[in-house]
C-alpha cells in the first residue's frame, strides 16, 4: 500500500524584471491647490499695484535715484554705522562691567541696562533731541576752578544729528551688552582659568580667549540688531534727522505724493537690509567653521574611508 503523496508546491514566481516595475510617484494635490491658491493671490496683488493709479510706478521710478534719496540714504547708513559703533563698544565695556565682582560696577550696569532697556526708543529720541529744554546751555569745566572745557548753547552742540546718534546709540548700547554677556557667559570658564594661571591679565584674556570664542554666539544675534538698526533710523525723522524717510517727507510735504515717496524708501530700506543680511551670512559662516554640520561632515567622511583620526 503507498502512501499518500502530497499535493505538488507551486513554483513561486520570480519577480518581474526591475524594467516592468511601474514607478507610482505619490501625488501631493494639496500642495499643488495650495500653491496655486497662494501664486493667484499674489498675482492678484501684485497686479493691483501696478495698476493703480494712485501709485503710479512711473513715478516712483523718477524718484528712485533723485539726489535728495541718495542723501537720506547717505545719512541712514552714517547713522547706523556710527550707532553700532559706539553700541558695539559700549556694550563690551557694559557687559564686562555687569559680570565685574565689583558691586559698584555691576550695579551702574544694571542700572543702566534697566532705564535704557525699560523706555521706548522714540521716547529717549525725542528727548535728546530736547536736552535744551532741560539744559539751556552745556557747561562742562575743570572742578574747583573757573576753567570751562564747554560753555555754548545745548542747540548748538546737541544738533539733531548729534540726538539721533545719542538716542539710537545708548540705546544699542544695553541691547548688545546683553548680546554680549550671553555669548561671554557661553565660552567654558576653565579657558579662562587656565589663561589666568598663564599670567594674562583680565584685559588680555577678554581680548585674546572670551571674545574670539563668543563671536558664534554674538554674530546672529548682533547682526539682526544691525539690521533692525537701520530701520529704527527712521525714528530720528521726528527730530529732523536728515535720514532717508525724513528726506522723502520733506519733499511729499511740498508735493503730496505720499505713497510713490513712501514706495521709493521701502525699496532702498528693502535693497539695505538685504546687503546687510548677506553680510551677516557670510561672517556667520566664517566665525562658524569647525562647529556644526561642518565638523561633523568632516569625522564622518574620515571615518568612511577607515582613516585614522
Amino acid at each position: 500500500m503507498h502512501a499518500p503523496t502530497a499535493p505538488p508546491t507551486p513554483a513561486t514566481e520570480s519577480p518581474p524584471p526591475a524594467a516592468e516595475l511601474t514607478v507610482v510617484p505619490v501625488r501631493h494635490y494639496g500642495r499643488w491647490v495650495a500653491a496655486a491658491a497662494v501664486s493667484a493671490c499674489a498675482a492678484a496683488l501684485l497686479w493691483s499695484l501696478l495698476t493703480n493709479p494712485n501709485l503710479d510706478i512711473r513715478l516712483v521710478l523718477s524718484y528712485l535715484t533723485r539726489d535728495f534719496v541718495f542723501r537720506g540714504i547717505g545719512i541712514t547708513i552714517v547713522l547706523t554705522v556710527v550707532a553700532m559703533a559706539i553700541g558695539v563698544v559700549g556694550g563690551i565695556v557694559v557687559a564686562a562691567m555687569r559680570m565685574s565682582a565689583n558691586p559698584v560696577l555691576s550695579t551702574v550696569a544694571w542700572v543702566f541696562l534697566w532705564f535704557f532697556r525699560g523706555t521706548p526708543l522714540l521716547v529717549q529720541i525725542i528727548f535728546w533731541g530736547f536736552l535744551g529744554a532741560l539744559y539751556p546751555r552745556l557747561f562742562i569745566g575743570i572742578p574747583f576752578t573757573d576753567i570751562a572745557l564747554v560753555n555754548q548753547p545745548t542747540s548748538m552742540i546737541i544738533t539733531p544729528f548729534v540726538a539721533a546718534v545719542l538716542g539710537l546709540a545708548l540705546n544699542e548700547v544695553a541691547y548688545a551688552a546683553e548680546i554680549i554677556r550671553g555669548g561671554m557667559l557661553s565660552v567654558d570658564r576653565g579657558q579662562t582659568e587656565a589663561a589666568q594661571a598663564l599670567g594674562m591679565g583680565p584685559v588680555k584674556i577678554l581680548r585674546r580667549i572670551v571674545l574670539p570664542q563668543a563671536m558664534r554666539i554674538i554674530i546672529p544675534p548682533m547682526g539682526n540688531d544691525t539690521i533692525n538698526m537701520l530701520k529704527m533710523t527712521a525714528l530720528v525723522s521726528v527730530i529732523g534727522g536728515s535720514d532717508l524717510l525724513t528726506a522723502v517727507q520733506n519733499v511729499y510735504a511740498q508735493n503730496f505724493q505720499v505713497i510713490p515717496l513712501l514706495t521709493v524708501a521701502v525699496f532702498w530700506y528693502l535693497v539695505l537690509t538685504s546687503l546687510l543680511s548677506l553680510g551677516q551670512h557670510h561672517l556667520e559662516k566664517r566665525f562658524g567653521r569647525g562647529f556644526g554640520t561642518g565638523s561633523t561632515g568632516t569625522v564622518s567622511r574620515l571615518l568612511g574611508r577607515g582613516e585614522r583620526i
